[in-house]
């Protein structure tokens, strides 16, 4: 967005000044492309602090000095880590209104989706945050659009977009540039904005429905991504018989 590799964070300017009320909104706030305002909270140094009290302190002290009058949108983009609160946080504090999870029908991802959608369902009832959608960023595993349609359906909501997987994203980023600014007629292009558009008109916003482990584990069996402990059991038996022959 900055044409820069990085940008100063919010937390790490406030360690050099000493506090986050010394510093001046524009010092950490710029403007991007089409003019979208880029702020980076920051946080603690590896293995020290909870990534969560960064976000929230840099959002308090964007509140205090207006930084959301005059916008369309706040997005935030952060850490899929229920646990330390990097997730959470903003939830907890009613700083979002829609999540959107971005998976892919990799386990793990899958399993990360799953978690956070416990993480919005905790907060729905007090805060009232609703999940608006699973994004599939996709890693083309088989079957990877009905896999994704399917764990929606389970958590109670929708695959709002397949993005699929484009080289082009690299081809900007080695540019500092994001993909609309980079390649604007291209396919990849085309599947963000009409993600942007599919998000802007969402009114499918619910309470998720996360689901066991058990039935997590059923759902990539179902799709062959991930074995049944009886056949893979029986394949090893096969394998070793036929070894001993």
């Amino acid at each position: 967005m900055l044409h820069s590799k990085a940008q100063t964070t919010v937390l790490h300017l406030a360690a050099e000044r000493g506090a986050v009320e010394d510093l001046e909104l524009e010092e950490v706030m710029l403007t991007g492309f089409r003019g979208v305002r880029c702020v980076e909270s920051g946080g603690p140094e590896p293995g020290v602090g909870c990534a969560g009290r960064g976000i929230i302190t840099a959002i308090n002290f964007l509140e205090e000095n207006g930084a959301y009058q005059d916008v369309d949108f706040v997005s935030y983009d952060v850490l899929g880590d229920v646990v330390c609160g990097g997730f959470a946080m903003p939830i907890r504090e009613g700083k979002a209104q829609e999540i959107y999870i971005v998976t892919s029908g990799e386990m793990m991802a899958m399993y990360a989706a799953n978690n956070i959608a416990r993480g919005v369902l905790k907060y729905a009832h007090t805060g009232g945050v609703r999940l608006g959608g699973l994004i599939c960023n996709s890693r083309k595993v088989d079957r990877e659009i009905e896999l994704i349609e399917t764990l929606a359906e389970r958590l109670n909501t929708q695959m709002i977009h397949f993005v699929p997987r484009d080289n082009i994203v690299q081809h900007a980023e080695l540019r500092r540039m994001t993909v609309n600014e980079y390649a604007p007629d291209s396919n990849q292009g085309n599947e963000y904005r009409a993600l942007a558009k599919k998000i802007i008109n969402n009114d499918k916003l619910t309470i998720p429905t996360p689901i066991e482990m058990d039935e997590l584990e059923a759902l990539l069996i179902e799709f062959g991504i991930l074995e049944d402990d009886s056949k893979a059991a029986a394949k090893v038996a096969a394998e070793v018989s036929a070894a001993a022959k």
